[in-house]
């Protein structure tokens, strides 16, 4: 008869793994409990200008705070369940991913996390303004308008604004030529 056959080694330990539950040979997540406090990480970089990229629950998630000025997780819950049907563990975890991008942050009040806008509503529309002009339009803001335009049913109302938005733009650029200095509406100051 042959030799017997030879044992594998074993395997080494996976990390944040437990495998010992009354003998099972199952992966278990051990649970660690975190200080308490805020943990400190740096904000995930969002794009090559140092702008803001967020997706449609965050967004949502953002005009609550910036509605509301700062909320608990159950107040952006309540002001999210007639449009999204959301856990709200779901909305607790977006919060966080917020505070991890930086564009959020939060204080205890007791128990609860009070979280608060750091971006305001303008810089997070210029931000993905800008993003979309880039991706989809190769920077060419003449084929966003004319997207726009031609894709989307527009009042004559809507047609006299922007013929005013664009008298005013030339104005503007005809007596700051050079200067590079960017004309714009006045912005409302941050509550």
């Amino acid at each position: 008869m042959g030799e017997p056959a030879a044992m594998p080694p074993p395997k080494p330990p996976v990390t944040g793994l437990t495998v010992n539950y009354h003998g099972s040979t199952i992966p278990v997540v051990e649970v660690t409990t975190m200080p308490s406090g805020t943990i400190e990480a740096e904000p995930e970089a969002e794009s090559e200008g140092g702008g803001v990229r967020l997706g449609k629950l965050q967004l949502a998630i953002m005009r609550v705070l910036w509605r509301r000025g700062e909320a608990a997780v159950t107040e952006v819950h309540e002001d999210l369940e007639a449009e999204r049907d959301l856990a709200p563990t779901t909305v607790a975890t977006m919060l966080a991913k917020l505070e991890h991008k930086g564009v959020v942050a939060h204080r205890t009040e007791g128990r609860r996390f009070i979280y608060r806008p750091l971006v305001n509503e303008e810089l997070v529309r210029r931000s993905m303004v800008d993003d979309l002009t880039s991706q989809l339009f190769h920077g060419d803001v003449t084929a966003l308008v004319n997207h726009l335009l031609s894709e989307h049913s527009i009042e004559p109302r809507e047609l006299a604004e922007l013929r005013t938005l664009i008298r005013a733009r030339e104005r503007g650029l005809g007596r700051r030529a050079g200067s590079g200095a960017e004309t714009s509406a006045p912005r409302e100051e941050e509550r």
